[in-house]
């Protein structure tokens, strides 16, 4: 697997060829000086839960990892606060409006992306909405899951990151219990 640096050969302030590794995580023009950080883009997935207890969880229409469980998610938009980004990627791939949203945590992943592996910072909701009743797979989701905790298994989950907080979080319900 390369590195995401490995892509910049020129250095896309100046054009010149003489852009070199710095460290892990930069790369520097020998000509104009010009340092370029390769940082983690923000991404957003969301715990989704009813009043009942239940979580919606979907099923992965697209690749990475597709065919597996997923909490609905996706990158943030310029110009967008993580709020606004785990309101919108909910709606777009379940049609539903969140009645609240409170941040959890956050863990970090690689995305795999036309075959680029994508540095993330993913940032975990907890996302409440009062009814699935207009719950629609739309989107990066092929299928809509209503689960109970107990049926919840992080094995079933395909990207790492998610797996892990799928983790935390049933850990995190059980000591609440």
């Amino acid at each position: 697997m390369s590195h995401p640096l490995d892509l910049f050969i020129y250095c896309p302030k100046c054009g010149s060829k003489g852009f070199a590794v710095r460290n892990e995580k930069s790369k520097s023009c020998g000509l104009c000086g010009y340092i370029y950080y390769i940082n983690p883009s923000a991404a957003v997935a969301c715990f989704i839960r009813n009043k009942a207890g239940e979580y919606l969880i979907v099923r992965r229409g697209k690749e990475p990892a597709k065919g597996t469980l997923d909490l609905p998610g996706g990158f943030t938009d310029l110009n967008e606060t993580a709020e606004e980004a785990a309101r919108r990627e909910v709606k777009e791939e379940t049609n539903l409006d969140v009645s609240s949203c409170q941040y959890l945590f956050s863990l970090p992943n690689e995305y795999l992306y036309s075959g680029l592996t994508v540095p993330t910072m993913d940032l975990f909701f907890a996302c409440e909405v009062d009814t699935y009743e207009t719950a629609a797979p739309n989107d990066d989701a092929a299928e809509i899951l209503i689960l109970r905790p107990e049926e919840i298994h992080p094995d079933d989950f395909g990207l790492t990151s998610i797996k892990e907080a799928v983790k935390i979080m049933l850990t995190s319900k059980e000591r609440s219990d």
